[in-house]
């Protein structure tokens, strides 16, 4: 367990006590969990817009001669398929066909990318990349330390940073810039972790606050909220996104997790290809399942889930949808097979409550929506 003497804290610290923040320990950083409650939170994300402080979440670039051979490596996505002002989700694999992070690559040109990846493994992935890069024309920068991060997301949230950086809602889903924030050279990025629209401002991390202020200023008018760790993880579990360390890890495979679309493996060669082809062409044994409640229930990570009477695997994400109002969750069953609407159970308090297989996202809005198709 963490000390509180070794606790990090990021440049929002002080703006979360203002205004009320319940802080607690989350992978070493204090942050967050909520302010008004995690339900008003998330429907504030739902309804309108909600700021969250992102600031843990590590920042590397990646820059040199031989950038994108070097992330073509060390990636199962195709990096080449993204040009200048473009970003794209990807894993990085082990030689086990594991995951050792997963994590948001912008370019801003072909010598420099720019890496999001997650606070838990932010020093362990940078060691591993340092490691990977020998042989390569590269420059690896961990400046995680240098950046603050806001995440403004809800069908809202476009439209409170378009007031004062058009070019914003002029990007691309997916699509990155580096311009002017209050004074300050930023990034932004039009991601998520919400299944609603909205962005990421990454700037200097003295300037963190002001943005915040400003932002939140902004959206007053429009019902934005500060938001907690607590409703990003209800937000996330109904958009079907993967938790570092719960739902995926170095034991779980991108085509096992669910997530085979980003992998390429015609690109070329990279880190256990091999291990990653051979389970397409063999088939899994296990495979990550979203699941929901078919009576009134709370479900937690490590719930087993039984099938035909028999245990199947257990939960690893799971909670109660505020916006489905029905107890959802997500784990690695030994029944790949299932399909959407298969009848399972899960175990609660000892108790089999009726459940069935779902398909994931359990909820995406309608602006992501007409975006995929």
């Amino acid at each position: 367990m963490t000390s509180a003497t070794t606790l990090r804290r990021t440049p929002l610290y002080e703006t979360h006590q203002k205004h009320g923040g319940r802080i607690v320990d989350f992978h070493g950083w204090e942050l967050p969990v909520q302010y008004e409650g995690i339900l008003k939170e998330h429907q504030a994300v739902r309804s309108a817009l909600g700021l969250f402080d992102v600031s843990h979440m590590g920042q590397i670039w990646v820059k040199g001669r031989q950038a994108l051979d070097f992330l073509q490596k060390t990636n199962t996505n195709d990096i080449a398929r993204v040009g200048p002002g473009q970003a794209i989700y990807s894993h990085l694999p082990n030689e086990r066909g594991g995951v050792v992070d997963d994590l948001i690559i912008s370019c801003f040109a072909q010598d420099r990318y720019f890496l999001v990846v997650n606070a838990s493994t932010c020093a362990d992935d940078f060691a591993w990349l340092l490691k990977q890069s020998q042989g390569f024309d590269v420059r690896l920068e961990n400046k995680s330390d240098d950046y603050g991060m806001i995440a403004i997301q809800g069908p809202k949230a476009l439209e409170v940073v378009g007031r004062d950086f058009p070019a914003v809602p002029k990007l691309a889903r997916f699509g990155a810039i580096e311009l002017d924030v209050l004074g300050q050279p930023g990034i932004v990025t039009r991601t998520g972790y919400t299944g609603e629209e909205g962005c990421e401002f990454i700037i200097p991390a003295a300037h963190t606050t002001k943005v915040w202020d400003h932002l939140m200023s902004r959206g007053a008018g429009l019902g934005a909220k500060p938001c907690g760790l607590g409703c990003r993880d209800t937000l996330r579990l109904e958009a079907g996104y993967l938790l570092y360390g719960s739902d995926i890890d170095m034991d779980h495979s991108s085509f096992e997790s669910g997530y085979g679309w980003v992998v390429k493996l015609d690109k070329g060669d990279f880190i256990g290809k091999q291990v990653l082809a051979r389970q397409k062409a063999e088939g899994l044994k296990r495979r990550l399942k979203g699941v929901r409640l078919l009576e009134r229930g709370v479900p937690r990570p490590g719930h087993a889930v039984f099938v035909d009477g028999k245990p199947s695997g257990a939960l690893t994400s799971a909670t109660f949808s505020p916006t489905l109002q029905a107890g959802i969750g997500m784990g690695y069953l030994d029944r790949p097979d299932l399909k959407p609407g298969a009848r399972v159970s899960v175990e609660i308090h000892g108790r089999q409550v009726p459940a069935e297989i779902s398909r994931m996202p359990f909820y995406l809005s309608k602006e992501l929506q007409n975006a995929k198709s």
